[in-house]
């Protein structure tokens, strides 16, 4: 804990850690407090800039970093919104900003990349902890049965409420620190530190089954099950690990199947959105909306309609199609994919898909399971979510892309079978 709080460096590089320390626990909560650590950053960052120490800022890795608001930037120039497209570029300049702080710093990342991943993942397993005891507590106060805590009441948004950030969003963040104490609690040799990073581990997962995100659900079923056992572990090992896991979320969905709240949000909510409307309908299927979505897209395939249009150029088509709740909420399509297709065409869908591609392949090269967890919980919120137009969304997206890139080590994390049992 001493070594947490008192890293071995200079003056101005433990400033820095306790600032980027800081905007990292400050993630889950109001963004005045993201913006205001980040801004303090970003000013303690010019004020100890030194020529010898800045890093490359024209490279491969930098670029693939700020695409996201290169694309917005140059969609600008010919869209129809220009206020609405100065407030989104306005929003994603925390995508351009946190790689030249990085640039910019002479914080040494690699350094400190497990200190910082270990302060958030417990910062998120107290923040899940809270969260569950003011559910519990919000119970007894109105004399409700315990049970209550899986019903509509306390999952999903409603259990993420006190914070007041979306629950999808919030689940992205503790599936980081999951997969991050998964990977703690693997290595771990001493058994009572194991049965401490099992607990956090357990509370994280209750957390993810709370926030009920069927994206994040499902990118964990396969960095979990895919992705950790073959980034960490070879021969039996790997296929003992996958075999236990495969099980555990066995005996999960079950235990979603006998639960109706669960049943409800994962089963037949996910089949609502992928099936076709009908008049009979209330809610609006995403597939439906996607395909109306898709069409707008197709008005301006190759540079599309440029940014700040979405929303606007839904509207219509939404209300001709019948969806009425899409239409009077101002939905947007809800798959950061499609967004991009509507706003910058082919052009930027194929920029944001090199980009994924970018981070898979790195993650590859260097054996980085947190940089594969990441990529692959981005990649499947994008098919539900605008998340690149949100500041929560922005926020974790640029803060930790730059982070796990710049921090990355060519070390394998391939760890012994001994390690395991």
């Amino acid at each position: 804990m001493e070594k947490l709080l008192r890293p071995d460096d200079t003056l101005n590089n433990r400033i820095s850690y306790y600032l980027l320390m800081l905007l990292l626990l400050s993630l889950p909560f109001n963004l005045f407090y993201s913006h205001l650590f980040l801004i303090g950053l970003a000013l303690h960052t010019i004020i100890q800039i030194r020529k010898t120490t800045i890093k490359p800022l024209l490279t491969r890795a930098n670029f693939a970093l700020a695409a996201v608001f290169f694309v917005t930037l140059l969609s600008i120039i010919y869209t129809t919104n220009k206020p609405q497209a100065f407030t989104e570029l306005g929003r994603q300049v925390t995508i351009l900003l946190i790689p030249l702080i990085f640039c910019f710093n002479p914080l040494d990342l690699k350094k400190y990349r497990r200190k910082f991943l270990l302060v958030f993942s417990l910062g998120c397993t107290i923040t899940i902890t809270y969260l569950f005891l003011q559910a519990i507590f919000t119970i007894k106060y109105y004399h409700l049965p315990l049970k209550a805590l899986a019903s509509p009441a306390f999952t999903n948004h409603n259990f993420s409420e006190p914070l007041e950030i979306h629950a999808t969003f919030f689940s992205m963040q503790i599936a980081i620190a999951l997969v991050y104490l998964l990977y703690v609690l693997v290595r771990e040799t001493v058994k009572a530190r194991k049965f401490f990073w099992l607990i956090c581990c357990g509370i994280l997962a209750m957390g993810i089954l709370q926030l009920s995100s069927k994206s994040i659900f499902i990118a964990l079923l396969l960095i979990i099950n895919i992705a950790l056992p073959w980034f960490m572990l070879k021969g039996p090992s790997r296929f003992r690990f996958t075999a236990i896991s495969t099980a555990l979320f066995i005996v999960v969905m079950a235990g979603i199947y006998t639960r109706d709240t669960f049943k409800e949000r994962y089963v037949t909510e996910l089949k609502k959105d992928l099936s076709q409307s009908t008049d009979a309908e209330l809610t609006d299927p995403r597939l439906a909306r996607w395909n109306v979505a898709i069409s707008v897209g197709a008005q301006s395939p190759v540079i599309g309609h440029g940014a700040g249009t979405e929303i606007g150029l839904l509207k219509d088509p939404f209300f001709d199609h019948q969806f009425y709740r899409s239409y009077l909420a101002g939905l947007n399509a809800h798959n950061q994919f499609i967004s991009f297709f509507i706003k910058s065409g082919i052009v930027g869908l194929m920029v944001y898909l090199c980009v994924l591609a970018f981070g898979i392949r790195a993650a590859v090269a260097k054996r980085d399971l947190l940089l594969m967890a990441f990529m692959v919980i981005i990649t499947a919120v994008s098919f539900s979510e605008n998340f690149l137009d949100v500041d929560k969304g922005i926020f974790f997206y640029s803060v930790f892309f730059s982070l796990l890139i710049f921090s990355a080590s060519s070390e394998t994390t391939a760890i012994r079978a001994k390690n395991i049992v």
